[in-house]
């Protein structure tokens, strides 16, 4: 990756990282190099901006627009949306491309930026390479047209309806007779989430809908699915969902009180879609962070699964390379490339309802069919993330590999996003997976702090 994005656009602690300086940089660039085939065509670009609730979201929209319009593109602002909003309004408008003001499910001292082409698709990483080269060697030769070539700045915040509309077309049931708590992180779901589920029938009980910002994330949403838990027993639901900040990705939590992350999530889904001969391939997307028993699940119903690189950017990749229609990652970010190109919480949650509905059965009864192997993962914060040339780090995990042997591994890798170094053992044995987690997690706090 390059030195502005990672793993998920360009990210930092708004307004010391992330300035809005640098928002007005990247919106002159990235704007540049995704207008270029229409203003070769001598139309007018235009472009979209999204944000969630945070409150550096109007500082970076501002300077992100002012960036854009000084090209000479039109933006359209969203307001708060969904980052799946920003993605599916860019497929069916005729835009030069996108942007998603957000840091997901981190803290509301952070904000990030990542963009989309017209065609509602993350950009790749060349893309965002040679961004890159443009802010870093050629942004002086960028255009700055005058007069009434300028760009202007509409709200077009009633665009969202188009989202809404379409998210109950996806879906061919209601959920009447269904008792759900929704979790909206304080976040950018807070008014699309329980519209869609009311106009369905849902009798619902909403928490964390604030959009003031201040507390995006804090101890509720997707990252707290323990919040729901505690709600979902107490009003006797029938199921729970969380979204996070920007509701790409959602955690479920079932009528007993059991959370379902998005492996047990795709599970379903995936499942349901095999009985009806609609999962591509028979195959199933994920990363090496899903669980094994995700794995055995699809072999036992005569599918597979494909593992990609960590990051729903890279599953979309293998996806659309492959011809798959679903995957996705633990974490909860699931694509449903039948009806959008990146990850969607409130579109996932629809569909594992639907699915549910239809069944007649509980969502405990649905998730049971998949069998967990024992996980366990930690975020070990470091000074240096560069693992890869320590040979304690890799002797230690080379001992716990052996250790392991067939019945299960180890994966371990820098985050993309955060100072920090992910680690994830898996086995059948949890005794074993702790004492090895220990081990490991001391190695690397003494090598890189």
């Amino acid at each position: 990756m390059g030195k502005l994005f990672g793993t998920d656009g360009v990210r930092g602690v708004a307004n010391k990282e992330l300035t809005a300086e640098l928002a007005y940089k990247l919106g002159r660039a990235a704007a540049y190099y995704l207008s270029r085939d229409r203003k070769e065509k001598g139309k007018k670009p235009l472009f979209l901006i999204g944000k969630d609730t945070r409150v550096s979201g109007d500082m970076l929209e501002a300077a992100l627009a002012a960036g854009i319009n000084s090209i000479g593109i039109d933006v359209l602002k969203l307001g708060i949306i969904p980052t799946p909003g920003v993605a599916y309004l860019a497929s069916i408008l005729e835009v030069d491309g996108a942007a998603m003001i957000s840091a997901s499910h981190n803290p509301v001292e952070d904000n990030g930026i990542k963009f989309f082409t017209g065609e509602g698709f993350k950009l790749s990483d060349q893309m965002e390479d040679e961004i890159e080269d443009i802010i870093f060697n050629t942004y002086d030769c960028l255009p700055r047209p005058i007069s009434t070539e300028i760009g202007i700045a509409k709200d077009a915040s009633h665009l969202q309806d188009k989202y809404i509309d379409y998210l109950l077309t996806t879906i061919d049931v209601d959920f009447s007779g269904l008792r759900i708590v929704l979790d909206c992180a304080n976040g950018a779901a807070y008014r699309v989430a329980p519209e869609v589920l009311t106009r369905l029938g849902a009798q619902l009980l909403v928490i964390n809908d604030e959009t003031a910002g201040e507390r995006i994330n804090l101890n509720c949403g997707s990252t707290h699915p323990e919040v729901i838990r505690e709600m979902v027993l107490k009003e006797k639901a029938d199921l729970g969902i969380a979204h996070d900040g920007d509701a790409d990705r959602v955690i479920m939590v079932d009528e007993q009180g059991q959370i379902l992350d998005g492996d047990k999530i795709m599970a379903i889904c995936s499942l349901a879609l095999l009985k009806n001969n609609k999962l591509q391939k028979k195959t199933l997307v994920a990363t090496a962070y899903s669980n094994l028993g995700l794995h055995e699940l699809l072999r036992a119903n005569g599918g597979n699964v494909v593992i990609t690189e960590n990051g729903d950017r890279y599953v979309l990749a293998e996806m659309l390379e492959k011809g798959y229609n679903l995957g996705g990652e633990q974490s909860g970010h699931i694509i449903f490339l039948d009806y959008n190109k990146t990850g969607d919480g409130v579109l996932t949650a629809l569909q594992t309802i639907a699915i549910l509905k239809k069944s007649g059965q509980k969502l405990s009864e649905l998730a049971s069919v998949m069998k967990t192997w024992p996980q366990r993962l930690s975020g070990v914060p470091v000074k240096d993330k560069s693992w890869e040339d320590k040979e304690r780090i890799k002797d230690i995990i080379a001992k716990a590999e052996a250790r392991l042997g067939d019945q299960g591994r180890v994966f371990v890798r820098a985050s993309g996003t955060e100072p920090l170094i992910r680690v994830m053992l898996e086995g059948k044995d949890d005794a074993l997976l702790a004492e090895l987690e220990k081990e490991i997690i001391t190695i690397i706090e003494e090598e890189l702090n």
